[in-house]
């Protein structure tokens, strides 16, 4: 019988995962190096989405200590990835949401203490190892700094060039038709369609305040519909700080989730993410 190998990685989402990087992994705080190591591994912790490094405890150049302040509160954020997997937790959950038992320790370097930063697990299989909050640190893979969060090997982003027409509208207003998008393809998200500006009703969007970072795509900047209840936040573009997303960089993708997207004439349903509610 046939293994749908999706089913055999999210079957392992309730558990504690981790894989080897053959990557050099270094994280520095305050100027000081934390770590500089060819030996982390990638880490997700139970129902998480996304990886954070572990590393040799043996190869930390800094302390670790106990707590020296009491556990946050954690204000969590619930991601449903499929209907047959249960919810998650995204990014937007703090690093102090452990879902596996363990410690959670301060990192003391010779220019300052950075508080609950680390996180050692009980697993046998991880012995010898402390998972770093990835928001604590600076990070470099080799030569390069990543942002956001590490990459998942697993993980993928395709882009590919197409002619299908696309149309996007809300309440009745076309805001944006094109023949020219660039289709992006992530794993467990859904295809987003990336338009040139010149196919765009950029005279009725607004530019927003708001910014976020992909590890694989770069800083995006957003657009809000101010003409609707539903319009805020609700298109983007990326910077070109990656050039792994080139195909995209400069064109405006809108949330499937929220508008009306026809694409070579069929009115597409809108899925269901953590970005199905305006912000």
């Amino acid at each position: 019988m046939a293994t749908r190998l999706s089913r055999v990685l999210f079957g392992a989402f309730p558990q504690l995962r981790y894989e080897p990087t053959a990557k050099r992994i270094r994280a520095r705080a305050t100027g000081h190096t934390v770590v500089d190591t060819l030996n982390a591994y990638l880490v997700w912790e139970p129902r998480r989405i996304t990886p954070v490094f572990a590393v040799p405890e043996a190869e930390l150049s800094a302390e670790l200590a106990p707590p020296s302040l009491p556990a946050p509160a954690v204000e969590e954020h619930a991601a449903s990835i499929r209907p047959d997997v249960p919810p998650g937790f995204d990014p937007r959950t703090s690093f102090h949401k452990h879902t596996a038992p363990g410690e959670e320790l301060d990192v003391v370097t010779p220019a300052a203490t950075v508080r609950r930063a680390a996180f050692r697990p009980d697993d046998p299989d991880l012995a010898g190892y402390v998972i770093l909050d990835f928001g604590s640190f600076e990070w470099l893979e080799d030569d390069e700094e990543i942002v956001g969060h590490p990459r998942d090997p697993f993980h993928r982003v395709d882009i590919r060039a197409s002619s299908v027409p696309v149309e996007v509208a809300l309440d009745g207003v076309t805001l944006a038709r094109t023949n020219g998008a660039q289709l992006l393809y992530e794993t467990m998200l859904p295809v987003r369609y990336y338009i040139p500006p010149a196919d765009v009703r950029l005279d009725l969007l607004q530019e927003s305040p708001k910014r976020t970072v992909c590890p694989y795509k770069g800083q995006a900047s957003y657009w809000s519909y101010p003409a609707s209840e539903q319009g805020g936040n609700i298109a983007w573009s990326y910077d070109r700080r990656f050039r792994d997303a080139a195909q995209i960089h400069g064109l405006i993708s809108f949330f499937n989730e929220r508008v009306d997207l026809t694409v070579n004439g069929a009115l597409q349903p809108r899925p269901v993410t953590p970005w199905s509610r305006p912000d």
